[in-house]
């Protein structure tokens, strides 16, 4: 049986099918709630969040047995927020009592906080198209049209792996679409890439006990940078000097995988110093994602690095009204990668539409600059740690 605010909202947005809104979301992960929640503190209210699945569906998707990388702490109370929230004041560390928090655990997350703050979620609903046409997006899905002022993509990553990259790459599966590294049979396994998605494959393997060989074309285990968008997490290193993963796991660095073939059932990788591995087990993929904004690539022009060009409120620089949250944000050198980076732009994309509504959000930009969640200089980016 629905309850009586899951009815209350369907009628809501059975009202509102015909209007037009301010503000349409895509995407119900931690770019799209966080954003979500950055648009009704500055005052606009006429706005809804749509997913092709569900709130939190992408981290729901995630191995059982991955953790994230950054841990969780109820820091709040002395005005430094937590590095996995997506809100003001909240802390996934205080409400889960959780340091590394699973994919499901962080999606339950999610979903509390879209009945906390009583966003307006329309799920199973993906995109088809977006077109603006007198200064009015239309925004198509299987079954729905709605109309809005401005549209807000931040329908993330995960649920797009990168695949390709050298001969016979389809024969090997991406960890993205694991439910579970104790579901693999096998007991030799190669996995292409050795970033984060490798390392903690691999981890899991050499845990049970499994032999594994890792490839990657650069050195993502020795790299000399304190940067979080490029070196390994600390929380990764850890598990690398565990003992199954050091007795297990043969890493091949700046050895790129050239070919993959399948012959009499035996899977044959050839790296590019010439040497040749064989496993019957399926090769694992760890290329990472090449990220929902090629979807909407036609509404964006494009930086020299594929990823779309962002005016400094986070807006395309082609289509007005047209604005990008999550991950695959980039401004010069600066990598928005992580729950932690990219949150700090939430409010920035808010308050530009806020102020395009004849919304004040003086209050607003205060209160979140205090909680380091108004990003809107970047010259303090980049800073390297010193090493002592």
């Amino acid at each position: 049986m629905e309850s009586q605010s899951e009815t209350d909202q369907d009628l809501e947005l059975e009202q509102n099918e015909s209007d037009v809104f301010d503000v349409i979301v895509v995407g119900a992960g931690a770019a799209g709630i966080g954003v979500g929640i950055a648009l009704a503190h500055a005052g606009v209210g006429n706005f809804i969040i749509i997913d092709r699945e569900s709130v939190g569906s992408s981290f729901a998707s995630w191995p059982d047995e991955t953790r994230f990388i950054t841990p969780s702490f109820p820091s709040n109370s002395i005005g430094m927020l937590d590095l996995n929230s997506i809100a003001v004041g909240v802390s996934p560390a205080y409400n889960m009592r959780i340091e590394h928090p699973t994919g499901s655990e962080y999606a339950a997350h999610l979903q509390d906080l879209v009945e906390f703050f009583k966003l307006p979620i329309r799920e199973n609903a993906e995109v088809r198209q977006i077109a603006k046409k007198n200064g009015v997006f239309s925004v198509e899905t299987d079954d729905w049209s709605i109309s809005s002022k401005n549209v807000i993509w931040a329908a993330g990553e995960f649920l797009y792996p990168r695949l390709g990259g050298f001969a016979g790459s389809k024969l090997c599966r991406h960890t993205a679409t694991l439910a579970n590294y104790g579901d693999l049979d096998g007991d030799d396994f190669l996995i292409v890439g050795g970033y984060e998605s490798g390392a903690d494959a691999a981890y899991h393997l050499a845990k049970r006990g499994k032999r594994v060989t890792m490839f990657d074309k650069d050195n993502p285990w020795d790299l000399d940078t304190s940067d979080p968008s490029v070196s390994l997490s600390t929380f990764t290193y850890e598990r690398m000097r565990d003992a199954s993963f050091e007795e297990n796991v043969a890493l091949f660095p700046e050895n790129p995988v050239t070919s993959i073939e399948l012959e009499d059932n035996v899977y044959v990788l050839k790296s590019e110093d010439g040497q040749v591995f064989r496993s019957k087990t399926q090769p694992l993929l760890a290329s990472g994602f090449v990220g929902s904004h090629t979807l909407v690539s036609h509404l964006f022009e494009e930086r020299e690095d594929g990823f779309p060009l962002l005016n400094e409120c986070d807006e395309s620089t082609k289509i007005p009204g047209m604005y990008l949250c999550g991950p695959s944000v980039r401004h010069d050198n600066h990598d928005f990668c992580f729950i932690f980076k990219f949150r700090q732009r939430f409010a920035v994309v808010a308050q530009s539409i806020a102020s395009s509504l004849d919304i004040s959000t003086d209050e607003f930009v205060q209160s979140y600059r205090a909680w380091g969640m108004y990003l809107d200089d970047l010259s303090c980016c980049g800073q390297e740690c010193v090493s002592c």
